[in-house]
């Protein structure tokens, strides 16, 4: 009768209960979608849900990962050049291996507000009008505000999460719960952890995109300085809120070609902000360098095992 009830109220949230067709092979768990899942903060946008190989709803309770740009992770049919991070199949991999604690993944859509929602408004609010205007276009895209990450992460915190504790075997603790993201998913995932710090545990941040600006005509230009004073906003920002050592993880990591060429410098000033903080490299802390690795879902996926052990550790 419990479970009726459940059930009722996320259909009237307006949330699929059925599981989709399975993208995993036997063993590799199965998913379940939560549709356009409704928001009062953000435009609606899917959802799904991947359950460990073995959950039982009346089962042990799950740690949580919240991914970023859900529609990369599972799905050839929708992922960028339809090469997912096939990140289900990583973590089936580990957890049948006794490596990890039990644990679900929520997969987490972005849209054609991806910019303005995984832009951290703290660090934006704070630049002058000017460089605001360029941050996200040249010429600047006319009206709306220029983040809309506040809204964003209301609604994971406020919306999405508690509908999944309702519906599945999640332990909603702080110390079960986590967020992981590549390039603007990965300045995002920082944010949240500094903004919620009683909500995360840790952050994993793959690839992160710190000069901010998705106006590539900035980012070609050596001599244009104001993607490091983009960047510099939200090192300011988190070297005042970034929550000192002691209660979560952080990961960090990238590589040296493509775009990512661009961040070594900047991830320098960053582990100096965290080492500040008193976090210890190899404990509650990680940063890593890929030689040779890109700026794309097949460089993500090779190496996603790394922070998955270490979010996720026992």
């Amino acid at each position: 009768m419990v479970q009726r009830g459940r059930i009722a109220a996320l259909a009237g949230l307006g949330l699929a209960v059925l599981g989709i067709p399975s993208l995993a092979a036997a063993g590799e768990g199965s998913f379940v979608s939560l549709g356009d899942f409704p928001s009062r903060q953000v435009a609606p946008r899917k959802v799904v849900v991947w359950l460990p190989p073995g959950y039982d709803p009346k089962g042990e309770r799950h740690a949580v990962l919240y991914m970023h740009d859900g529609q990369n992770l599972f799905d050839p049919g929708t992922a960028t050049g339809r090469q997912p991070w096939d990140v289900h199949k990583r973590l089936a991999a580990l957890l049948e291996a006794g490596a990890l604690r039990p644990a679900i993944i929520v997969g987490i859509a972005s849209g054609r507000e991806r910019a303005r929602e995984y832009g951290p408004a703290a660090a934006v609010e704070a630049l002058a009008p000017a460089l605001r205007a360029s941050l996200l276009g040249d010429p600047p895209i006319p009206g709306g505000q220029p983040t809309l990450s506040e809204e964003y992460l209301r609604f994971i915190v406020d919306e999405l999460k508690p509908a999944v504790d309702a519906r599945f075997r999640t332990s909603p603790e702080r110390a079960d719960t986590f967020i992981m993201g590549s390039s603007m998913g990965g300045l995002i995932s920082l944010y949240a952890l500094a903004r919620y710090p009683e909500v995360f545990a840790g952050a994993a941040c793959l690839s992160t995109h710190w000069p901010l600006t998705t106006n590539f005509n900035l980012l070609t230009d050596k001599d244009d300085p104001r993607p490091v004073r983009y960047a510099a906003a939200y090192f300011d920002w988190l070297a005042r809120k970034l929550p000192r050592a002691g209660r979560h993880k952080l990961y960090f990591d990238h590589g040296d070609a493509t775009l990512d060429a661009l961040y070594a410098p900047y991830q320098q000033q960053v582990d100096a902000i965290v080492r500040a903080k008193g976090y210890r490299a190899g404990v509650d802390w990680i940063s890593q360098v890929f030689p040779g690795a890109a700026h794309s879902e097949p460089a993500w996926r090779e190496r996603v095992e790394v922070p998955l052990r270490f979010l996720l550790s026992r």
